[in-house]
């Protein structure tokens, strides 16, 4: 069996110059990558790599991503952040 564990690398990415990110990023990372398919893990380390305004307008709905591989997972990140609270 597979020790799936998030790679410390991941949660310093998460840290950003923004708190609002750090906490969509962090929280995302902590109680919903894990259960991303290897795919979408992959793209959310890619996600990573765009700048902090990127990231911001994308994901609080402002603007959308120019990559389209993008959008589902920020689709749910953001679903994520709203529901987090209401289970």
């Amino acid at each position: 069996m597979m020790n799936a564990t998030i790679p410390p690398r991941l949660y310093w990415s998460c840290r950003r110059g923004m708190l609002e990110l750090d906490v969509l990023l962090g929280n995302f990372l902590a109680e919903a990558y894990l259960k991303l398919s290897i795919k979408d893990q992959d793209l959310f380390v890619k996600l990573l790599d765009c700048n902090d305004q990127e990231l911001f307008e994308w994901l609080t709905g402002r603007t959308q991503s120019a990559q389209p591989e993008f959008t589902n997972l920020i689709h749910q990140i953001r679903e994520h952040a709203k529901h987090r609270h209401t289970s």
